[in-house]
């Protein structure tokens, strides 16, 4: 698109001169006599560069170059100003305002003619860093995209690993993902908890909660896929995997500390089997001193668990799971969690 120039200026004569300049250099010539008709052109069509006067009535060009900066929509259109008032304080106080340059009347063709060329050669480099800006940030954006899915898999690979053994299908990892999303989605909506749950926190929430029983690879099939009530003894061998996984992903996020969801998963690893009454373990935490993502990922856990076939008993239903966690709101669970929890679960993944 051929490059466009608005003049502003109320005299008739220098409008004229500078329009033939600006049209014997091979661009648009745009001429308004005042502000007015100025800002009417900019709405129509923004210009590439504005060429202005300073002394004209009602609004000087002073005060049209400080109301072109203030708005965003035009604060990066260029502004030269063309004025008789070529003193030094004229001149400071136009670069004040945000002028890019300054040409004092009566002025030489030739050199308006080549300050107007610097300007749009400026603009042209300008604009072409800016396309190489946004290429360069889609480019990022699809590398970064690309990591996050290459790590999802990874993810998903060593989970499937970790819970073949009592989960063959695989479903409690995609719906403790998915569920754990969408119940911190839901509590970003409320004024409680919206200071703490934002866009990367549910990203997050999402790539770590398949993870958070990493360390049953630690857990002998012996104990872990025991028929019955485990015995004193192997209960306290098995919680031991929320301290041995936690303890693995940190080596894992040792050597990778800008991967923002490895922090959560070492959290949810570690205290998904806290209580809000501090009756959990491995460190009898209390209330809000269980890390936020780990008390999301409780609920959304035992909902899940208890909607499925273990090796010891048989799947409780949808409505039944909903009592038992309404009964357990306020001792494992924090009941503000719970209540939106409710609030959502027709809407929650099951099996």
């Amino acid at each position: 698109m051929k490059t466009n120039i608005l003049i502003v200026d109320d005299v008739l004569t220098s409008l004229a001169v500078m329009s033939d300049i600006v049209k014997d250099a091979g661009f648009i010539a745009r001429p308004v006599q005042n502000v007015k008709q100025a800002m009417e052109a900019i709405k129509a069509l923004p210009p590439d560069l504005i060429l202005s006067d300073i002394s004209m009535p009602d609004i000087d060009g002073y005060e049209f170059c400080e109301m072109l900066k203030a708005n965003p929509k035009t604060a990066d259109i260029p502004v030269i100003f063309v004025s008789a008032m070529g003193d030094a304080n004229s001149r400071k106080k136009g670069y004040n305002v945000g002028a890019v340059d300054f040409i004092v009347k009566p002025f030489d063709f030739d050199e308006v003619e080549l300050r107007i060329n610097t300007q749009i050669k400026n603009l042209v480099m300008q604009r072409e860093l800016e396309e190489y800006n946004k290429r360069l940030h889609r480019m990022m954006n699809s590398q970064i995209a690309k990591i996050t899915d290459d790590q999802r898999y990874l993810i998903y690979g060593l989970v499937r690993l970790a819970e073949s053994r009592e989960d063959p299908t695989g479903t409690h990892m995609f719906n403790v993902s998915a569920n754990s999303a969408f119940l911190a989605q839901s509590l970003q909506l409320s004024p409680e908890y919206e200071k703490y749950i934002s866009n990367n926190f549910i990203e997050d929430i999402e790539l770590a909660a398949p993870l958070h029983d990493i360390g049953t690879l630690a857990i002998s099939d012996r104990i872990l896929l025991k028929k019955g009530k485990l015995n004193s003894d192997e209960m306290t061998v098995m919680k031991t995997h929320a301290e041995i996984g936690a303890r693995t992903l940190t080596e894992v996020y040792s050597h990778n500390e800008f991967s923002r969801y490895l922090g959560m998963a070492i959290d949810i690893a570690y205290y998904h089997h806290e209580k809000w009454d501090g009756t959990g373990y491995p460190k009898g935490l209390k209330g809000k001193g269980i890390p936020i993502s780990a008390r999301i990922f409780s609920l959304i856990d035992v909902y899940d668990t208890l909607t499925r076939d273990k090796c010891y008993r048989d799947a409780y239903s949808h409505e039944e799971a909903l009592d038992i966690i309404k009964l357990e709101s306020g001792k494992s669970f924090d009941p503000s969690i719970v209540d939106i929890f409710f609030k959502i679960q027709s809407g929650i993944r099951r099996n």
